[in-house]
C-alpha cells in the first residue's frame, strides 16, 4: 500500500496534505515539566503496555532507539515535529502505524500527542478516525480534564479540546501575482496560524504553507473542522483565481514552468533550496495540465526523496551535503523515468 504522503486526495492541486493532532496528558503524572525521571520511566512502561490493547497495527518505539536519518525521514514527512525530533532523549516514544497515517508522540510538550495523516483534504475523516483513537486511548488512561476548561495542556493556547487541525497548502499564483500577504493577512484575522512547511513563520522557497486552528478554548471539535475548511475553501478558491489570471499570458507560465522542469530533469547538481524552488514550479505547470509528462503522486515522489534524509536512505547510504547535492540530480532522473 503506498503511504499517504505519496497519494493524491481531495484538492491536491492546490492541498498536500491535512493533519489533526489531539494534545493529553495523563491525569495521574506531572505535566513533562516537572515529570521526574522515574515518572517518564513509569509513563512509558504503561504506554507501552497497552499500545497492542489500541489497535490500529501501532508499534512502540522510543525515540533514542531510531537512528539520526529515520529522525530526519520522520521530520521531512511531517510526521514528527523538528521540535521533538532534536530532543531525541530517552523519555520519547511514538506509537507508528505501518503505513503512518497514525503517530503519537509520547512526551512531546504534553504526555501524549495524537496525530492522524491524509492526502489532500480530508479534516472530516481525519477527525472521525482521531475521535475514535481518542475514546479507545481514554478507556485505557485516564486524561487530565477540567469540566470547566476542557483538557488540560502545558500550553494554555491547547486547552479545551486539544485540538489543531492544520492543512498544507500551495499556493505559487498568489505569489507570482503578487497576492498571497494579502490573502494571508485575511486568513491571520480569521483566527488561523499560517507558517512555512516546517513551522517557520516566513515564506520558504516552495510557497508552500500550513494553516492551522490558533483556539481550540470554548470551540467544539466539529467547529474547529468546520472553521479550518471554511477558511482553506476560501484559499483554493483565491489560488485558483489566481492561477486563471496567470493565463491570460500563457507564453510566459508555460515558459516559466518548462524552463524549471528542463534544470529539474537536466541538471548535474542541485541545492535542496533550488529543487524545492523547481518542483514548486513543476507542479504548479502539472496540476495546470501544462506539463503532461507527470502526474501529482510523482511530484510527492520528487518532493519526498529530494529531501536530505529520504534521499540518503531511498539510496541506501549516508552522504555529506555536497554529495547529495549530486545525488539528487541522479535520483530525480530514476523518478522521472520510472
Amino acid at each position: 500500500m503506498v503511504n499517504w504522503y505519496l497519494q493524491s486526495g481531495k484538492d491536491s492541486d492546490i492541498v498536500i496534505s491535512s493533519r489533526i493532532r489531539l494534545a493529553r496528558n495523563i491525569e495521574k503524572y506531572p505535566f513533562t515539566t516537572k515529570c521526574s525521571e522515574n515518572d517518564f520511566e513509569k509513563m512509558l512502561e504503561e504506554i507501552k503496555e497497552i499500545t497492542p490493547s489500541l489497535g490500529y497495527g501501532l508499534k512502540f518505539i522510543k525515540l533514542k532507539d531510531i537512528d539520526d536519518l529515520n529522525i530526519l525521514s520522520l521530520v521531512e514527512k511531517h510526521i514528527i515535529s523538528p521540535d521533538f525530533a532534536a530532543k531525541k532523549n530517552a523519555n520519547g516514544a511514538i506509537l507508528i502505524s505501518e503505513d503512518e497515517n497514525i503517530c503519537i508522540m509520547i512526551n512531546d510538550e504534553d504526555h501524549i500527542k495524537l496525530q492522524v495523516f491524509s492526502a489532500g483534504q480530508d479534516l472530516e475523516n481525519l477527525m472521525n478516525l482521531i475521535i475514535e483513537i481518542d475514546e479507545k486511548l481514554g478507556e485505557l488512561v485516564t486524561y487530565s480534564y477540567s469540566k470547566q476548561f476542557g483538557f488540560l495542556t502545558v500550553s494554555p493556547t491547547n486547552v479545551g479540546t486539544g485540538m489543531k487541525a492544520s492543512v498544507m497548502v500551495h499556493l505559487p499564483a498568489l505569489a507570482l501575482t503578487g497576492n498571497i500577504a494579502k490573502v494571508l493577512n485575511i486568513v491571520n484575522n480569521f483566527g488561523m496560524n499560517i507558517r512555512g512547511m516546517y513551522g517557520e513563520t516566513s515564506q520558504i522557497q516552495s510557497d508552500i504553507y500550513q494553516i492551522s486552528n490558533n483556539q481550540s478554548l470554548g470551540l467544539t471539535e466539529e467547529e474547529i473542522v468546520k472553521n479550518v475548511k471554511t477558511i482553506i475553501d476560501k484559499v483554493i478558491e483565491q489560488e485558483r483565481l489566481a492561477r486563471k489570471y496567470l493565463t491570460k499570458d500563457s507564453l510566459e507560465l508555460e515558459n516559466k514552468v518548462y524552463r524549471s522542469f528542463g534544470i529539474l530533469k537536466y541538471a548535474k547538481k542541485l541545492s535542496l533550496d533550488e529543487c524545492k524552488r523547481l518542483l514548486s514550479d513543476v507542479k504548479l505547470g502539472t496540476d495546470m495540465g501544462i506539463i503532461k509528462e507527470l502526474e501529482d503522486s510523482k511530484i510527492s515522489k520528487l518532493n519526498l526523496y529530494t529531501k536530505p534524509g529520504n534521499l540518503q536512505i531511498y539510496l541506501g547510504k549516508k552522504l555529506d551535503g555536497y554529495d547529495r547535492d549530486i545525488k539528487r540530480t541522479e535520483v530525480i532522473k530514476q523518478i522521472l523515468e520510472s
